[in-house]
Formats: structure tokens, C-alpha cells, sequence
């Protein structure tokens, strides 16, 4: 699906929050793990990962990292042209194969920036269970600026890379976090 249109949309704001629910199942990890290379057995071997201190499958981290990057990009690149320009995150709990999370991230600043053309956006992310379970925590900068016209080639390809992820792909923007 492309976002993109072209009519404009209301400018980023500090407190804006957007957010998607995953959940992680068994295959999902397996499939991320495998696709980028990261053959920890806590990732592949049920067994080896029941006897961990996690006592089942956990996602890898850049298969949570990267899903909270890509909701990143997909809201901004509504927007305008929209590129990351860096990210750090803090892992505070495996998670588990069967856990559905809230990956949300909310504005905290957007300031121009005349030498990149642009509003550089900055970003606070979290991955959360419903009962309030933290995993992950995350900041972000990124760089918005107007998006040149496009062409009918310069459409991207919808297919999901990285094979079967469950997720609900809406992203949902919505007012301050609570």
C-alpha cells in the first residue's frame, strides 16, 4: 500500500503518538532469525530454548528493533520524504514466541534544520504488553523534509520482506500517550 498523496498533511507535532500491535509466534522468529543471520539457538531450537533461563523461543532483538523502525518510517514517510538518521534501543525483556506487543513511539521534538532541508524528528519508542510489560525502549532521530514528485516507477514494492510476520499492519496515530 502506498501512503503517499498529494494532498497535504497537518505537520508533525511534539506529543503526536503512533503505535501497531505484533505478535511474535514460533515461526515468525525462526523466519526473522534465519533471514538475518542470527543463529542463536534460543531463536531456532525449542528445545535449547525451554531449557534457557527464558523457558521458550524469544525474538531476536533486530527482529523487534527493526518492526519498530519500519513503523517509524512507514508513519513518517507519510509526511514527506523520510529517512532515519539514527536509533538507540534498550532490550529489558526477552520476548517470548506467543506475546503480542504495542510498538508505539512518540514525538518529543521537531526542529528545523536548513542545512538538511528539513525538520529533524525526534522520536521516543517503546514495545509493550497489555498489562504494561516494558521489552524494549528505544530513542530516534530522523530527518523529514518535502518529498520530490514521484513517477509511476518510483512506486515501492508492498510485498513483506522477511516472510510470515503476524501483525496488524494499521498504523494508528492517535494524541499523547496517557
Amino acid at each position: 500500500m502506498d501512503d503517499r498523496t498529494d494532498e497535504p498533511r497537518a505537520p508533525l507535532r511534539r506529543g503526536e503518538c503512533f503505535a501497531r500491535r505484533v505478535t511474535f509466534d514460533a515461526a515468525s522468529i525462526r523466519n526473522f532469525a534465519a533471514l538475518c543471520g542470527d543463529h542463536n539457538p534460543l531463536h531456532h531450537d525449542d528445545v535449547a530454548a525451554s531449557q534457557s533461563a527464558f523457558g521458550a523461543l524469544i525474538a531476536s532483538g533486530p527482529h523487534v528493533t527493526s518492526l519498530m523502525m519500519g513503523l517509524d518510517a512507514s508513519f513518517l514517510s507519510g509526511h514527506g520524504e523520510a529517512l532515519g538518521l539514527g536509533f538507540e534501543f534498550r532490550f529489558v525483556k526477552a520476548v517470548p514466541a506467543g506475546t503480542a506487543l504495542n510498538l508505539e513511539w512518540t514525538i518529543t521534538d521537531v526542529a528545523h534544520k536548513s542545512s538538511l532541508a528539513g525538520e529533524v524528528v525526534s522520536v521516543e519508542g517503546r514495545a509493550i504488553d497489555d498489562a504494561g510489560v516494558i521489552y524494549v525502549t528505544a530513542t530516534g532521530r530522523n530527518l523529514v523534509r518535502e518529498r520530490c514528485p514521484l513517477s509511476n516507477a518510483a512506486a515501492p514494492a508492498t510485498a513483506e520482506a522477511g516472510g510470515s510476520i503476524a501483525a496488524d499492519n494499521r498504523i494508528s496515530a492517535h494524541g499523547s500517550r496517557p
